[in-house]
């Protein structure tokens, strides 16, 4: 489950701005901004906003993790 959190450092590591993230998920700047103002798990969100927005940041090299505490990280590159 994306949780608030995860939603903002997800945008702070790869220094989006709330409109750039809105416009990769296809949504409102509003919904971004209201989410990131939110602590904790997502649950009240439709999980179609939730799938658009972690498949924007996935898109951009974002990978969330769960693990003991709920995070954030960039995706390795391949090497050449």
């Amino acid at each position: 489950m994306l949780t608030a959190e995860q939603l903002r450092a997800a945008r702070a590591l790869i220094r989006w701005e709330q409109s750039t993230v809105a416009e990769k998920a296809g949504v409102s700047v509003e919904t971004v901004k209201r989410l990131e103002k939110l602590d904790g798990p997502l649950l009240s969100t439709k999980s179609a906003t939730l799938h658009a927005l972690e498949a924007a940041f996935r898109a951009a090299g974002v990978e969330f993790t769960n693990g003991g505490e709920p995070g954030v990280k960039l995706r390795r590159k391949d090497p050449a």
